[in-house]
């Protein structure tokens, strides 16, 4: 065959099965892992939504700063056919709110101990507005190659602030694999906030030590989210998957039903 034809036939395959998740009438689930993280992140979670016969895509966020990583998740969401349940963890609900402004296929946001900036708004102040985060002394600089800084999580710290809940050994694997999060992520400030015109669902995580719960209610608050308490730290995902998959799966049903 033909490197022509063989293109032809991807394209043929790729438009196939776009229609047919069309067809299916069930969103396509999109997450955005938070930083320190790679999409592995939800791997608890997205077993539990594949069990119940969703499709899902986790993003590979790049932790670039808040308009390139929006812009990435911008990419990959037009390359999706059909409605979206767009969804975000910690500093992924802050990408996930900028990107989905500009996404005519995202119907619902679902936010995960997130980040929810308003437009203008900028990460390291809206952190600051309750007390009681022990993310900042947890933080460490390194270079990162190109003249600028990047931040890693101690990993000392990391258990106590993100994951008091979480089996040590799972912890210490996630403190080895972290991925450094830009530090112009603190500073961008927000362009866009996609939960003031798509309707949004917060879960709250009560013990978080990361983003404060108060901070988590009051944005969940103000953008008139559906929302969810859980007793868990800043990492549901391992903790209450059930209760994440849960939240998730509400918001694909208010779109089919």
């Amino acid at each position: 065959m033909s490197e022509q034809g063989t293109t032809t036939g991807v394209a043929d395959d790729a438009r196939a099965a776009r229609a047919e998740e069309e067809d299916g009438g069930r969103p396509t689930i999109v997450m955005v892992h938070g930083a320190f993280a790679d999409g592995s992140s939800w791997s608890p979670v997205i077993q539990r939504l594949q069990d119940a016969g969703h499709r899902v895509v986790a993003v590979a966020n790049p932790l670039r700063g808040l308009a390139a990583d929006a812009a990435h998740v911008r990419s990959v969401l037009d390359t999706i056919a059909g409605p979206v349940v767009l969804v975000g963890h910690s500093y992924g609900g802050a990408v996930i709110t900028e990107a989905g402004a500009a996404a005519p296929g995202v119907k619902a946001l679902v936010y995960i101990a997130a980040f929810m900036p308003d437009a203008g708004e900028v990460l390291g102040e809206l952190a600051a507005k309750y007390p009681g985060s022990a993310l900042e002394g947890a933080l460490a600089p390194a270079p990162d190659g190109s003249g600028g800084l990047d931040l890693y999580l101690r990993t000392d710290s990391f258990r106590a602030v993100v994951a008091a809940d979480v089996p040590e050994s799972t912890t210490r694997l996630l403190a080895a694999v972290q991925r450094p999060l830009a530090v112009s992520a603190f500073t961008d400030r927000a362009s866009a906030a996609a939960w003031r015109t798509v309707p949004s669902w917060s879960l709250v995580a009560t013990e978080d030590r990361g983003i404060v719960p108060e901070l988590q209610r009051f944005q969940a608050q103000r953008a008139g989210s559906r929302t969810v308490e859980v007793p868990s730290s800043h990492l549901p995902l391992y903790s209450r998957p059930e209760a994440v998959a849960s939240l998730v799966q509400a918001a694909a049903r208010s779109i089919t039903a």
